[in-house]
């Protein structure tokens, strides 16, 4: 069973999000360091994929309503 790209893109916008709230609650205690920059990095990269997948499924819906 295949998953749509819109669920996988909502996927990895939450956890883009989370990444970025870990990433914020680290900061607060314990200041920059390694694993922050980590978090921060693995957040762009969530964040990014989960708006390309979602501009995936649109330009899917979009050529598959063109089709008819």
């Amino acid at each position: 069973m295949r998953r749509s790209p819109l669920f996988s893109g909502v996927i990895y916008l939450l956890l883009g999000v989370l990444f970025t709230y870990i990433a914020i609650q680290t900061v607060n205690d314990s200041g920059w360091g390694f694993f922050t920059y980590m978090l921060i990095f693995l957040a762009t990269l969530d964040i990014g994929s989960g708006f390309r997948m979602i501009g995936i499924h649109f330009k899917i819906k979009n050529a598959m309503n063109n089709k008819k």
